[in-house]
């Protein structure tokens, strides 16, 4: 679990009003301290070959639109909601223009992976397709949650719901996660 203001030195807050005030150097700590969670949420959401564009997007978005930012939720949440929010714009933009890979590069050499790898291989595979496979609220959720730590007030405040039916999707994220294992179930 990570606990975004537990850095030493200035909180969050007061580096975003010190970045207010012209410091350049408090948007680089800002950017220090959450620039690997957002990518890794981003990656675990679906980013894949376009992952640094996309954690430079969020960044680019959260500073330009620093003066909405009101403290209601932490300074991660809000940049994972921008970032989510990127990932979303990126998604309509390829449907619109889909492309197909000739070559699958995730395939594993067979040659070069003992038979247990493999076994682990496919089943992250199966549970990653579950994971895009998701309604977007239960993804985020489910994302915010495990990978993040968020409690459910915080993922209600970012993702705009209640937490009563933040549990709720988890619950139904989980569920459909567990049956992605237990029965091979790719959704």
């Amino acid at each position: 679990m990570t606990v975004p203001d537990a850095q030493p030195g200035p909180s969050d807050a007061a580096l975003i009003a010190a970045w207010r005030e012209g410091d350049e150097s408090a948007a680089q700590e800002l950017v220090r301290r959450h620039a690997r969670a957002l990518a890794g949420f981003l990656a675990a959401a679906g980013a894949r070959e376009d992952l640094d564009d996309l954690v430079q997007e969020t960044l680019f978005r959260a500073f330009r639109r620093i003066d909405r930012f009101r403290g209601s939720a932490s300074f991660r949440t809000w940049l994972l909601t921008i970032g989510s929010n990127a990932l979303k714009d990126l998604g309509r933009k390829r449907r619109r223009r889909l492309v197909l890979p000739l070559v699958d590069r995730d395939l594993p050499d067979p040659a070069s992976d003992p038979h247990g790898e493999l076994v682990e291989r496919d089943l992250l595979a199966r549970l990653a397709d579950v994971v895009q496979q998701l309604p977007r609220l239960q993804r985020d959720v489910f994302l915010l949650r495990v990978r993040e730590g968020l409690s459910y007030e915080e993922i209600a405040g970012a993702l705009g719901t209640t937490p009563g039916a933040a549990r709720v999707h988890y619950h139904h994220a989980a569920k459909r996660l567990k049956g992605a294992i237990t029965h091979g179930e790719g959704g």
